[in-house]
């Protein structure tokens, strides 16, 4: 296959939106340039970007471009095992129910809850006082 062919997903979470690229390679992940390793210190966050390739065992069938904004390191990563799966499901329909059953393709929907007047939090009241 040529260098332009490739496959593509979108991830989200919290305030993260990860675009995943899938192209034929080595296993090869890259995250804004760098690679993931450097961008994702934690074996936590490196772990769940390699959970959907681990589950359809294709960890070293393709190399993936990744380009992540907003949130922090966990949507990040989150944002990204999400893209990544969605793609996998494009190049491969039969990985639906493998990554389906492992919870993968599930967009985690938790945003931030706003900020209420009157409240020192989304829901904390101030204490209340009797007299």
């Amino acid at each position: 296959m040529d260098e332009q062919a490739y496959v593509w997903g979108t991830g989200r979470r919290k305030c993260a939106i990860a675009r995943v690229r899938l192209f034929p390679g080595d296993g090869k992940i890259i995250v804004n340039g760098k690679p993931y390793q450097e961008v994702f210190p934690r074996l936590l966050h490196r772990q769940l970007i390699e959970a959907p390739g681990r589950v359809t065992e294709t960890m070293g069938s393709y190399d993936t471009t990744i380009k992540i904004r907003g949130g922090g390191l966990s949507g990040q990563a989150t944002a990204i095992q999400h893209g990544i799966a969605r793609a996998l499901v494009k190049q491969n329909e039969s990985f639906k129910s493998l990554l389906r059953q492992e919870g993968l393709l599930t967009r985690d929907a938790r945003v931030k809850e706003r900020k209420k007047y009157g409240l020192k939090r989304a829901r904390k009241a101030p204490q209340y006082t009797k007299r």
